[in-house]
């Protein structure tokens, strides 16, 4: 009896061992579930704030991360938490607070956000899809930005047409068909024009069997009707035209909305010289109304088989990075021997028209606003370079390169000849290109010469091929003199931060690479001027640059 007893206290004493360590695997679980949900939705804010500009400072005095104590994204302003103590991300609140720039994808690693309100700010750019998936979503607004291409597709329903107001360039249910849904249209309409010509061919052939040849005219005219045939350069151009569905293209189709060249032709009005903005080495470009109502431009390539990896380098890397300083790619269009390529368009054309087309163009910028480009484009090259996705070495920067916005902000483009780093993880839609392991720096000094040239045609006004050493009155280790400034930039109470900048363009196109600063450093340096700008020049041309 006792050995019974003692072997029943064993065994429950084996038990209740057993439920204790199960108890505690659940709540190591629980705990790591926690951890993850918790550390990404950190990450999720932390991109908000490296992806957005915040000129008016309203996210800088509480949005800090280098204390991470329990809750502490609870108090960053605009964020409401599930519970006060614990950083699972309830709503995000960021209206009209004058916020610049994209929305970043990893927006959607806040899995637990039920509202989502960003209108009445002035984003640009796609609003990323990712955001579709986002469950417990219950309240979406970004009404009043600038945004561009299809909205998401919410796995939760669709939110009303309000949401997306005064965007322009937004389109897909519950809005404006895309560009490439209306190919999907048109498509349609072919397989019902066929159906249609097979039914009159079969009717045809029994009224011949029966009747005879008269009256064959008039079938065959109805029939010629029924096909709808475009001319486009001379060429026809049925709207049922299959497109290229290779590999490659339905790769590139995932990175930015693929349009269909009939639609493209329509917009350009059959690329009627009246349209045509720019003519480059790649291509002609032609400013368009697509149906959707948003102005873009579009770059019709030259027909050269030499020009497809060009092509696809400008597709997948300028496609795949999202920055207030380049340019936004909204489209592309692969049919036949046909390659085109559909921008934001921007309204000032591109630096070089100002600075050497007319005296009149430049006398408009003033230092104030070289000034904002210049910061604008070592802002970007610094964020290329260092960039948390992939390292990228524009390889060509020019003042033709260099468009400007309505507000005369810089977006760099043409990344035809950019090179690829990795970085830690890397983007699958970036598979398209050749990808180093790493750049030596050298690569990197390519840029920042360059920039140094740009920058001295801003100051000088010169063309770029005018800018040597033997030409400009400057020594080998800096610009001494200012003989060589532009005189529309000089007396107007500037005359010191023009020197500043000489001398960093003449640092920047060192002969040595290895002496030439970092597009890190660069950056730091025009701030640093743009910012004594702000503080002591006129207080109606501050332009925050910062």
């Amino acid at each position: 009896m006792v050995s019974k007893t003692k072997n029943f206290t064993s065994k429950m004493s084996n038990c209740n061992i057993l439920y204790l360590e199960l108890q505690f695997f659940v709540l190591l679980c629980s705990f790591s579930l926690r951890c993850n949900a918790v550390q990404s939705d950190i990450d999720c804010l932390m991109s908000i704030k490296e992806w957005l500009e915040d000129p008016l400072k309203m996210l800088n005095s509480t949005w800090k991360f280098d204390n991470q104590t329990e809750g502490f994204v609870c108090r960053f302003t605009g964020i409401q938490c599930w519970h006060p103590e614990e950083d699972k991300v309830l709503s995000i609140s960021l209206s009209d607070m004058g916020l610049k720039g994209v929305i970043p994808s990893n927006i959607a690693n806040c899995t637990f956000l039920n509202s989502l309100k960003l209108d009445h700010n002035k984003l640009e750019g796609p609003i990323p899809p990712e955001i579709g998936s986002l469950g417990r979503l219950k309240t979406f607004n970004v009404a009043n930005n600038m945004l561009t291409g299809p909205v998401p597709r919410f796995i939760n329903g669709t939110f009303p047409t309000e949401i997306y107001a005064n965007n322009t360039g937004l389109c897909g249910p519950p809005l404006k068909l895309c560009v490439v849904e209306r190919v999907v249209n048109h498509h349609v309409q072919f397989v019902c024009g066929f159906v249609t010509g097979w039914s009159l061919f079969t009717l045809l052939g029994i009224y011949l069997f029966f009747f005879g040849l008269p009256g064959v005219k008039k079938m065959l005219l109805l029939i010629k009707k029924r096909t709808k045939v475009m001319m486009i350069d001379g060429n026809e151009w049925p709207q049922g035209e299959e497109v290229n569905n290779g590999p490659k293209i339905l790769k590139l189709e995932k990175i930015v909305t693929r349009m269909s060249f009939m639609e493209l032709s329509k917009a350009t009005s059959n690329f009627s010289q009246d349209n045509e903005i720019g003519n480059g080495m790649m291509g002609k470009v032609y400013k368009a109304l697509v149906p959707n109502g948003f102005t873009v431009a579009i770059k019709r390539l030259h027909v050269s088989e030499d020009l497809e990896e060009e092509f696809v380098s400008e597709i997948t890397t300028l496609g795949s990075l999202r920055h207030p300083n380049l340019v936004s790619l909204i489209g592309f269009c692969s049919e036949r021997d046909e390659r085109l390529l559909v921008y934001k368009y921007m309204p000032n054309g591109n630096l070089h028209e100002w600075l050497h087309s007319t005296d009149d163009k430049a006398r408009l910028l003033d230092f104030t606003l070289r000034l904002k480009i210049i910061v604008g484009v070592a802002k970007a090259l610094d964020w290329l370079h260092d960039g948390p996705i992939i390292h990228v070495v524009h390889s060509n920067i020019s003042t033709q390169c260099i468009l400007l916005d309505e507000n005369f902000d810089p977006k760099l483009s043409n990344f035809w000849e950019a090179t690829l780093a990795k970085t830690n993880d890397i983007d699958s839609n970036l598979s398209l290109l050749p990808i180093f392991e790493s750049l030596d720096f050298t690569t990197y000094k390519k840029d920042v010469y360059r920039f140094g040239v740009v920058l001295l045609e801003l100051l000088t006004g010169k063309e770029s091929y005018e800018l040597s050493c033997s030409s400009l009155n400057l020594s080998s280790s800096s610009f001494a003199s200012p003989l060589d400034v532009d005189k529309l930039l000089l007396g107007q109470g500037y005359d010191n931060m023009v020197m500043q900048l000489l001398e960093l363009a003449s640092n920047c196109m060192k002969f040595i690479p290895d002496q030439r600063p970092t597009m890190q450093q660069v950056y730091q340096t025009v701030t640093a001027i743009a910012r004594v700008h702000d503080q002591t020049g006129d207080p109606e041309k501050q332009l925050h640059l910062i």
